[in-house]
């Protein structure tokens, strides 16, 4: 009855409009003053202690590195390098538009940045080119969920605070779906380019137009290999590669690309700021929120309760897989991994699924809910870049979400799509 109380209270807190960490919060307050007035004095401490980790010194870091790269000049060189890549298999500026979000998402770590960043140079070249504006926008939405699964990956840094698993592990477990689900979207918008003729007539590029392209994008293309090398080989932490990652950004964009001000520094430090400073938030409350889920016995009553109906092991991958699809729709991606996994994870590890693998299918799972409605942050990104209606830019992006989908329950049922490349690297499964 008590835990019902506390879940009523957040839903209500939450369509009041109350921001979620507040929300959460405020139910937990509500419900500790009631029936367990005793710890109430607790809770200063177990918020500081749920935000103060050194793992999570690399989350705002990697965020900077991202926003310096991007106000540093490296899209317009992204762009001229994607296109010299999908040059050869005769590729439109939705080829491009992928490849460039596989690159980008290895840099930026995070999807709506990835929106934000290169659909405003994407969708109005691809308009320009001839593609419909609903496609233009569905392409770019779609794609960028690669953001946050290709490592390095933000919301991964927060899953490995809450399961204990290796950062370097989650990361090589998010590289091959990444690459999937970016592989089957290139062939899907290359088959549908070729039907509706947007590809462009090949115009024979010049060695110099190839080799300066290479050239420009090459020092943008060395920092996701590089903290990607450093945090999986155990070079460095995660902390540490991500400062040496702004440094890096900072080096490039003052003395290679020369488009880096201290006034773009100070933009990309407020936006950084502002994101990383909202996600802390919301870990510090939730931190109280699954103290309190443990004190009730609520994971093992939900592990017993999966256990007791003796379902296959596919038969609750696919049900958590529609039930992590139906929470992103409506939960922003930090929060849904902070809520989910202290529930879900022992259930999995009841079932034999490795923590790796649930890392893997919750990331991928909740990337699809940036691109659906209500929340759909990337949609909310891609309507102020073209003003097209949410709902509109969602059915044009549905047939390449379905290459997510696709992919999410091919990691959900089989395990070494996700577990591979970390076993080969030396990693542990838990």
């Amino acid at each position: 009855m008590a835990m019902i109380i506390l879940l009523v209270l957040l839903i209500i807190f939450a369509f009041m409009g109350v921001p979620l960490a507040f929300a959460i919060g405020a139910a937990c307050i509500t419900y500790i003053q009631t029936f367990s007035p005793n710890f109430i004095s607790m809770m200063p401490q177990r918020i500081w202690n749920g935000a103060f980790s050194e793992l999570m010194i690399a989350m705002p870091l990697f965020m900077l590195a991202g926003e310096l790269m991007n106000v540093g000049g490296i899209t317009d060189r992204l762009m001229r390098f994607c296109t010299v890549l999908v040059h050869p298999i005769n590729g439109g500026l939705g080829e491009v538009n992928v490849v460039a979000s596989m690159i980008f998402g290895g840099i930026s770590g995070s999807s709506v940045a990835d929106t934000s960043a290169l659909g405003s140079i994407e969708i109005p070249a691809m308009e320009e080119a001839g593609y419909p504006s609903g496609t233009a926008a569905g392409i770019t939405v779609a794609s960028s969920t690669m953001g946050m699964i290709i490592p390095p990956s933000t919301p991964m840094i927060v899953y490995s605070m809450i399961s204990g698993g290796s950062v370097g592990a989650l990361f090589m477990a998010g590289a091959i779906p990444g690459l999937l689900i970016g592989i089957t979207q290139l062939i899907l918008v290359y088959i549908l380019s070729e039907k509706n003729h947007w590809h462009p007539k090949r115009t024979k590029m010049s060695g110099k137009e190839v080799k300066d392209a290479i050239l420009s994008g090459l020092p943008a293309l060395l920092l996701p290999l590089f903290i990607i090398i450093c945090v999986s080989f155990g070079v460095c932490t995660a902390s540490e590669s991500a400062g040496v990652a702004v440094l890096y950004s900072l080096f490039v964009g003052f003395f290679v690309y020369h488009e880096l001000s201290w006034k773009k520094i100070w933009e990309a430090l407020k936006k950084s700021f502002i994101s990383s400073s909202s996600i802390m938030l919301i870990i510090g409350f939730t931190t109280i929120f699954t103290w309190v889920l443990t004190m009730e016995g609520v994971p093992q009553m939900v592990a017993d309760f999966f256990q007791a109906l003796n379902w296959p092991r596919y038969g609750i991958a696919l049900v958590f897989v529609l039930m992590i699809l139906m929470i992103g729709t409506f939960i922003d991606v930090s929060p849904a991994i902070l809520l989910l996994t202290p529930i879900l994870l022992p259930v999995m590890h009841a079932y034999g699924f490795s923590t790796l693998q649930f890392g893997a299918i919750i990331i991928t799972g909740l990337a699809i809910g940036l691109v659906t409605p209500p929340v759909g942050m990337c949609l909310n990104a891609c309507n102020k870049i073209n003003g097209m209606p949410v709902i509109e830019i969602f059915k044009h992006a549905l047939p390449y979400i379905a290459c997510n989908i696709v992919v999410l329950v091919a990691i959900a049922l089989y395990e070494p799509l996700t577990t591979w490349l970390p076993l080969m690297l030396g990693y542990s499964l838990n």
